[in-house]
């Protein structure tokens, strides 16, 4: 699995619910950075703060959709800090929530993909599955019908129980 592919999912186009923990401030760059996502990789997003398809403990029950708890933007930092801050919020996700990441410096693209394969070799603790690796362009800036040049790397991981 090479980190220059421009996706790499493995049961898309997923479904995404915006779960009732993400803080509101998340919820709205999430909803908009999402939207630059292919259909072909993010079917819906559902902004459900009440889902009635969650269990009693909180989890999705419905297997393509991947419920999203919190969000790193990573825009415009370099490299190290989206790695760093996507592993300090990976402390707040429990198995079976995951973790949305945008970044603009190509080398978290690298950095994150090698992290949750490295999470994967490890005989302890939780998995993380990258469930979805995609570029996008940026959004359109204001007033201008065609979008940025920045390249958004958009990344959700799943934190899977290891037993």
């Amino acid at each position: 699995m090479s980190a220059d592919n421009d996706a790499i999912n493995t049961h898309a186009p997923y479904s995404v619910v915006l779960t009732a923990k993400l803080p509101e401030a998340e919820r709205f760059v999430s909803q908009s950075l999402l939207a630059l996502l292919p259909a072909a990789c993010i079917a819906n997003v559902v902004d459900d703060r009440a889902n009635d398809s969650q269990t009693k403990d909180g989890h999705d029950t419905n297997p393509s959709s991947i419920g999203i708890k919190r969000m790193v933007d990573g825009r415009g930092m370099a490299c190290p800090m989206p790695l760093l801050k996507t592993k300090v919020a990976l402390r707040d996700v429990a198995a079976h929530e995951s973790l949305y990441v945008v970044a603009t410096d190509p080398n978290s693209q690298a950095d994150i993909t090698a992290f949750c394969q490295q999470s994967q070799q490890a005989s302890h603790g939780d998995t993380l599955i990258l469930t979805v690796n995609q570029k996008t362009a940026g959004p359109a800036e204001e007033g201008l019908s065609k979008p940025s040049s920045d390249t958004i790397f958009h990344f959700i991981i799943t934190k899977t129980d290891s037993n």
